[in-house]
């Protein structure tokens, strides 16, 4: 088949390089100028780095470098994307600083036409696929909210951007900063800022738990939750194999106090209730819908007075103070200076060039995305997708997902009937919405389940681990490299 990918992220390009292995010729097309997605040099906001340590987050077969930090940067992730497409000759099948406008179905629904533009030249004409994967990413398309005042902010010189439009720390220095929101990226950049911004203010409606790299400064959080018993601690949609019937039927009481135990030492280390940060919920919750690590230096920084926290409050409105500065009006009652704003708010989970119809056809009547092992849509015909299950371990998953689509493709496995398929994907998206309160991503958010996902794709396939090899990372920290031979066996197999 010719295949056209959008995304050159982790998930564009191991679709690319499993798919090209297949037999297909493939096109991968990335409006950035540089491969990487949230990693482009285009979208690394200051203080950015890995949520993994390197040792988990990488391809099957190319660990990060050994001479990258334990958390890489934006820039070394980058960096590692660059040598995973010199490493497979990805580079003539990438069409980098070109933008999807359209893709849609040809008449007879047998084909994909896709229109392009590169970056500074006029839309070309549509290119025919027999095949699309949308590698667009959930993480593309930032949210800002529509503020009450928005239009005085700019009038008094303020400045609103999402937190990928901080490359550096530059254009916050001597500045009034007020940060929307408390996750990753809103810490990230908090912490970055502080330092050199006259005042950092962080406005969170919710206070998330977040985990220390290194629990009690010495246990790395990787034998913590990136181990299949981390995982397990947690209770998914259907209780699979003995350890985790116990854990959540007679052990319930031991794994309540495992996580209890683990709150515990994170609230003493990063000094929650010295500094009015525990969160309300209980710490369980800190994998409902993401688990979030502590940003470096934060907690000093709210010590020392360099960050204000603004706890379950939000922006009512923009207004100017008696000298017209730029200030925003917050519920708890607050006046902060507000010269950049800067909101950590999420992302949109759509795809641009797809219409109306065919979106339709994709989502449920709340918008979830409905999509067979995060991948197969019900009744769009020759499409898949490809990083729509935010994972723990986004190289693995991508890569494993490619597996999955390339076998779809070479009709090497059987589906369940479409039935089957709706129904099974229907439940999974009530429960994800219900466990997450909501906060699933349009049903594309499989954390903290990232291995149970990686196991049923590679359960429909028989290409699975064997239980022994699995049960080694029960208490490990799950290594990609054990996944090395999954891609070749795929194709003994077609062959």
């Amino acid at each position: 088949m010719k295949i056209a990918v959008v995304g050159a992220g982790f998930a564009g390009l191991a679709s690319a390089k499993i798919l090209r292995e297949a037999g297909h010729e493939v096109v991968v097309f990335e409006k950035a100028p540089d491969v990487g997605g949230v990693w482009s040099a285009t979208r690394r906001y200051s203080g950015l780095t890995t949520q993994n340590n390197k040792g988990s987050y990488a391809f099957s077969d190319l660990p990060m470098p050994r001479h990258y930090p334990e958390w890489p940067t934006g820039e070394q992730v980058q960096d590692y994307l660059e040598q995973y497409v010199a490493r497979h000759d990805l580079a003539p099948l990438l069409r980098l600083s070109t933008e999807v406008v359209r893709a849609e179905l040809s008449p007879a629904e047998d084909a994909w036409l896709v229109t392009a533009r590169h970056s500074g030249e006029a839309v070309r004409d549509p290119e025919q696929f027999d095949h699309l994967v949308v590698a667009n990413g959930i993480f593309s398309d930032p949210v800002i909210p529509q503020f009450d005042g928005l239009a005085s902010l700019l009038r008094a010189g303020g400045k609103i951007v999402a937190a990928s439009q901080v490359p550096t720390t530059a254009e916050a220095e001597g500045k009034h900063v007020v940060v929307v929101g408390y996750g990753k990226s809103a810490c990230d950049v908090a912490a970055a800022v502080a330092d050199g911004a006259a005042s950092t203010s962080v406005v969170a409606r919710h206070l998330l738990w977040k985990m220390p790299k290194k629990l009690g400064k010495a246990l790395n959080y990787k034998y913590l939750l990136l181990t299949r018993l981390g995982e397990a601690l947690f209770r998914y949609q259907d209780l699979e194999g003995t350890a985790e019937k116990f854990l959540h039927g007679p052990g319930d009481p031991v794994r309540r106090s495992m996580v209890a135990s683990v709150g515990a030492v994170t609230t003493k280390q990063l000094r929650l209730k010295e500094l009015g940060l525990v969160p309300h919920s209980e710490f369980e919750t800190i994998a409902r819908s993401n688990v979030s690590l502590a940003t470096d230096g934060f907690s000093e920084h709210v010590e020392h007075g360099r960050i204000t926290v603004h706890r379950e409050a939000e922006i009512e409105r923009f207004t100017t103070d008696d000298d017209g500065a730029p200030v925003a009006i917050l519920s708890d009652g607050s006046t902060v200076r507000a010269d950049l704003v800067v909101c950590g708010t999420g992302f949109h989970q759509r795809v641009p060039f797809l219409d109306d119809d065919v979106t339709r056809r994709l989502q449920d009547d709340r918008g979830n995305f409905q999509l067979y092992r995060q991948i197969l849509p019900h009744d769009v015909p020759h499409l898949t997708f490809a990083g729509y299950n935010s994972s723990f371990f986004s190289p693995l998953s991508a890569e494993i997902g490619a597996v999955w689509t390339a076998a779809l493709l070479a009709g090497a496995f059987t589906l369940p009937p479409v039935e089957v398929r709706r129904e099974h994907v229907t439940d999974r998206v009530d429960w994800m919405e219900k466990r997450t309160e909501g906060r699933h991503a349009r049903g594309t958010n499989v954390i903290p389940f990232s291995m149970h996902q990686i196991d049923e794709m590679l359960d429909d396939l028989d290409l699975n681990l064997s239980a022994p090899r699995r049960a080694g990372q029960w208490l490990l920290p799950v290594d990609p490299s054990a996944y090395r031979g999954v891609a070749g066996r795929l194709q003994e197999r077609l062959a």
